[in-house]
């Protein structure tokens, strides 16, 4: 992250072809637009935009026009620019320090490119101006455009005399590092001219530093324009945007799943060894347990290495249970101390559901108010999902994408709701059959990092082979976990020799 700060601009270079803006005049249609007041006449206003937006299309022209649109209401001073770098870069400043908007123009070689040449009928540029009611203009660079009715100069001095308007408050424009255009870079200074703080990020999704957005993003609401194509449609910006602004963090830091992270587990319930190693001490020592097993992979990997729960939280039963489902959900308040265990001591937790004949969706909905924390994710065990008239240990249970996908809606909808981090979904899985049309599956939840957990045991050459079927035709955004057994396994594979496989895994756990 680069933190360029309040009132302050570090203009970006880089190279952009000046285009033509096909049908712009203004805020495009598909963003939301400002609530802006009646200026008065000469005055210069600004105002925010309506609610978090992106700013993008129409090469530097039209990005230009956007963000202008975006906060400028009225003024009666602009500043138009050509597309040479030293131009650009003398009317960002310009921009910034005279509190004026600026609006790029294309070359003189290429004026005619604009229907009717600037000013004329459908010229964007010249509708901006129109718009925020200029009378004069002061032009950066070669060929000083003729604009119909409004006075043009080319030196600082000739201007009017003209006030800023009050700036606007709470409002936050980000831009990626090393990805300003220089369309990019004149409209953060029109944004910056009107008051908005800028923020160049390392990443266009603004979840990854989300300490940063939330410092700098101070009024309540706020206001978080992006700036480019690479923060992507207005939807998923918008929500991620109001992730960003609590800055709550997950283990690991940010509040993605995979951005330079990978997990290490223990698997199992808090009531029975059993199950697991979970379940083989308290609270605190499987804390203390989880720290050492995930630290003896750090020296293996150039990511952060975040230690993790699975827990089960409904386990596959012999018995059908008054509800007859051939599962075992137990009380949120048995999970509690080990969930809030994990919070403190910068663990993610996964809860893992064995549904037998119930079905995940209505035994994940039981556990909402773990699911709304945000180092909780959810694990599905399709092994334990059971059809009518089978029983666990007498055959292996298998689920369609259908139900998977259910689930995931269910949790990206709870994600998004609470503004929550992204949530990790495992989906175990040591057979094909198992998720019986895993293409299927629903990848596209922005709130949502999923993760196929290859489960099988034995030798490493039998897990290998595992691996390899399980991977197999697997599209290429679908990520894999391994799991090492302490007892079946011959032998429990070493943590160097984990990591060894290939792809690397993103989740191992242990059990």
């Amino acid at each position: 992250m680069s933190r360029i700060g309040r009132r302050t601009h570090r203009a970006g270079g880089g190279i952009a072809a000046a285009m033509l803006l096909c049908a712009c005049t203004g805020t495009p249609d598909d963003s939301p637009t400002s609530q802006q007041p009646t200026p008065r006449e000469g005055t210069a206003q600004v105002s925010a935009p309506a609610v978090s937006t992106v700013l993008d299309g129409g090469g530097a022209i039209g990005l230009s026009v956007r963000a202008s649109a975006a906060v400028w209401v009225a003024s009666p001073v602009a500043i138009t620019v050509t597309t040479d770098a030293q131009s650009i870069e003398t009317a960002a400043q310009l921009a910034t320090s005279r509190t004026l908007p600026a609006l790029v123009v294309p070359s003189p070689d290429v004026t005619d490119q604009l229907p009717g040449g600037p000013g004329g009928p459908g010229d964007p540029i010249g509708a901006e101006l129109e718009r925020l009611g200029v009378t004069h203009v002061l032009h950066v660079g070669p060929g000083a455009p003729e604009l119909p009715g409004v006075e043009v100069v080319t030196s600082v001095e000739d201007l009017p005399e003209h006030d800023p308007p009050s700036p606007l408050a709470g409002v936050l424009a980000v831009s990626v590092v090393g990805k300003q255009t220089k369309g990019t870079t004149v409209a953060l200074a029109t944004l910056q001219a009107a008051g908005a703080d800028v923020l160049a990020l390392t990443q266009a999704d603004p979840r990854v530093e989300p300490a940063d957005v939330a410092a700098m993003a101070q009024a309540d609401p706020s206001v978080v324009i992006g700036v480019g194509s690479r923060f992507g449609p207005q939807g998923v910006f918008g929500r991620r945007v109001a992730t960003a602004v609590t800055g709550v963090e997950l283990p690991g830091g940010g509040q993605t799943i995979f951005d330079g992270k990978r997990y290490v587990a223990l698997y199992g319930h808090p009531r029975t060894g059993a199950l697991g190693v979970l379940g083989e001490q308290g609270p605190k020592g499987s804390v203390a347990r989880a720290r050492r097993v995930a630290a003896q992979y750090e020296a293996l990997s150039g990511e952060t290495i975040v230690p993790a729960f699975e827990i089960i939280a409904t386990v596959a039963s012999g018995g059908a249970g008054d509800d007859g489902n051939y599962s075992n959900e137990w009380d949120v308040d048995v999970l509690r101390p080990l969930v809030d265990a994990a919070r403190e001591a910068g663990i993610y937790v996964v809860l893992d559901l064995q549904s037998g004949r119930s079905d995940f969706l209505s035994q994940a909905t039981l556990y909402e108010e773990l699911l709304r924390e945000p180092h909780v994710g959810l694990a599905l065990d399709p092994e334990w999902r059971l059809k009518k008239g089978e029983k666990p240990l007498q055959q292996i249970g298998s689920v369609r994408a259908a139900e998977v996908n259910r689930t995931l809606d269910w949790l990206a909808e709870l994600t998004d709701r609470y503004d929550l981090p992204q949530k990790l979904v495992l989906l175990h899985q040591f057979r094909t059959d198992m998720i019986t049309d895993r293409d299927d599956v629903d990848l596209t939840h922005d709130e949502l990092a999923v993760i196929v957990q290859m489960d099988g045991d034995g030798t490493l050459g039998q897990k290998l082979d595992t691996w390899r079927n399980l991977r197999a035709g697997a599209p290429e955004e679908l990520r894999f976990g391994w799991k090492n057994f302490y007892d079946e396994d011959e032998p429990t594979p070493s943590p160097a020799t984990t990591f060894q496989v290939q792809p690397k895994p993103w989740w191992v756990s242990y059990q």
